[in-house]
């Protein structure tokens, strides 16, 4: 063994962790437009070859799995950022939300690939780190006074699901705006239980 292995190594395992991630971000992108893109566009975008496309996802469904887990990961992140760069703690809530409903409409453009027991599983485990960037949305809210105190995260989650329901394009964005002004509406009454 020589000196310059165990560098060798590590330079060849940051070079495959740039890859991977170069990979994810050119599927993101590219599955966003078409759900359907052959997987050799992807690998074109990310700079890479079909050989290392597949060293690290042999499968489609593998390379959709991996996409939209690090756009939940890093939806799930960014509540904070999203907070501070908007001086209205609502703005921040819409934006956060309008982001979320872009993510969930790719996921149901990939149609069968998110209904294996993996995906499912995937989904599943999302849901809690979801459910806390909505919580820090809305105590934001609460503290900014545009809604009340007292409603559940995951129940506004619920509610907020009308927006990877309305059609993606300008109509939609205006239906989707209209519509969240309703919910703020509603939100800044206190929950009443039935």
């Amino acid at each position: 063994m020589t000196d310059e292995t165990p560098s060798t190594y590590g330079t060849q395992r940051k070079a495959a962790a740039r890859n991977r991630v170069a990979i994810i971000e050119a599927a993101h992108e590219l599955f966003a437009d078409n759900p359907l893109v052959p997987l050799s566009e992807v690998a074109k975008r990310a700079g890479v070859g079909a050989g290392t496309l597949y060293r690290h996802f042999p499968t489609r469904e593998d390379l959709i799995l991996a996409a939209y887990q690090h756009d939940i990961e890093r939806l799930t992140v960014v509540a904070d950022e999203v907070l501070a760069r908007h001086s209205s703690a609502k703005a921040a809530f819409v934006e956060w939300f309008e982001t979320l409903s872009a993510y969930i409409r790719i996921k149901h453009g990939l149609g069968d690939a998110l209904h294996s027991a993996a995906a499912q599983e995937l989904i599943s485990a999302s849901w809690a780190p979801v459910t806390a960037a909505v919580e820090k949305l809305v105590d934001a809210c609460v503290a900014e006074g545009t809604i009340a105190p007292g409603h559940d995260p995951a129940d506004i989650i619920m509610l907020m699901s009308f927006l990877w329901r309305v059609p993606n394009n300008d109509d939609g964005v205006v239906q989707g705006r209209r519509l969240i002004a309703a919910v703020f509406s509603g939100l800044k009454e206190s929950p009443q239980p039935i």
